[in-house]
């Protein structure tokens, strides 16, 4: 097995003084291991260690790969231990060395693409595809097509050109069957501006589903805190103590249900997560009572339609590009699957009612 060394630490003198705070630094060759730093100053409330605030807030390293790659973290001027609390207004600052993706990792996957430009890639994700890599899916991954796409335009740029994006140039993700919009960075720099905005909730997205279960109100808003069920580690749930904030808001724009029974209802609704925490749109509706149709760990099998698959769509995304002032709008279109389950509910029930 190879073993990580320890990165070189930088003399902090004018040069790397004058980077922005966040922006990336990248030195070497594309061939060879390239040494990348990045940096930020810590914000409200500070955070309980400095390498879960990396992971989060730069979206370049996971705490695993902190610890694999021998990264240096520095608070304040001082080299800490990952585990370090971090308090507001601390300056961090990371160090790390990047070996080259394995070309293996790299499969010329075929994808649904909504917009490409020279720094960044928006895909219309099928459902059933996996994100990232992981047991069980070393490949057919979002994460193995887009490294593809992100290596191919790497040898097309000059030696002295922009560091190509980590991990396939993935700042954000979608569970496997969920389809739709998902952004990624084609070097390092864009993945950092595409990193922050999720980070700091400037992106805006929406999604589409159809749950069922108890009728909703028109719309709503949901705000609490996910952590891990204590019962069952692989799924979430609202915690009174602890956890992330978790904030939703929704809107219902057609539902169905028997006469007899309110309880029996079905609803296409908007989906708006103003936070991203995992399984949060899951969790959310699970919790309101109307759980979305298809989901295996939230929900429950339906009997009117039992073959049902995650009715969860990511149906747009606002967010600004790198080079841009204003943000641009991507739309996946709606998915044949959700098109088809609106039809048979309407020939159940008849047409779908828009809330008045």
């Amino acid at each position: 097995m190879k073993k990580s060394r320890k990165p070189t630490l930088p003399s902090r003198g004018a040069a790397a003084a004058s980077k922005p705070s966040g922006a990336p630094e990248a030195s070497g060759n594309a061939s060879a291991a390239l040494a990348k730093s990045w940096r930020s100053i810590v914000g409200l409330g500070g955070a309980p260690r400095a390498d879960a605030y990396v992971a989060e807030a730069s979206g370049l390293l996971s705490r695993s790969q902190i610890k694999a790659r021998a990264a240096v973290i520095r608070v304040n001027g001082a080299e800490v231990k990952p585990s370090r609390p971090l308090k507001e207004g601390d300056e961090l600052e990371v160090l790390w060395e990047e070996e080259p993706p394995d070309p293996a990792l790299a499969e010329d996957i075929p994808l649904s693409i909504l917009h490409e430009d020279e720094r960044v890639v928006v895909v219309d994700k099928a459902q059933g595809m996996v994100t990232h890599p992981g047991a069980g899916n070393k490949h057919g991954t979002l994460a193995n097509a887009l490294l593809f796409l992100v290596q191919r335009e790497a040898a097309a740029r000059a030696p002295t050109s922009l560091a190509p994006a980590s991990r396939g140039g993935i700042v954000h993700r979608l569970d496997k069957d969920t389809s739709g919009v998902i952004i990624a960075a084609k070097d390092l720099e864009a993945q950092v501006i595409l990193a922050e905005q999720f980070k700091g909730r400037l992106a805006r997205k929406e999604y589409l589903a159809i749950v069922r279960g108890k009728r909703l109100p028109a719309s709503g808003r949901i705000a609490d805190r996910l952590g891990r069920d204590r019962r069952d580690r692989k799924r979430f749930a609202s915690v009174a103590e602890g956890g992330k904030a978790a904030i939703t808001e929704y809107r219902v724009l057609s539902s169905w249900a028997t006469a007899a029974n309110s309880g029996d209802c079905y609803a296409l609704v908007s989906l708006r997560p103003r936070t991203g925490r995992t399984h949060q749109l899951r969790v959310h509706m699970a919790g309101l009572g109307a759980p979305i149709l298809g989901d295996p760990i939230y929900g429950r099998k339906d009997d009117r339609f039992p073959g049902a698959m995650l009715m969860l769509h990511a149906y747009r995304l606002r967010i600004r590009l790198p080079g841009k002032e204003e943000s641009s709008l991507f739309k996946a279109p709606v998915p044949a699957r959700f098109k088809e389950m609106v039809a048979a509910l309407n020939a159940v029930f008849g047409p779908g009612l828009r809330p008045t």
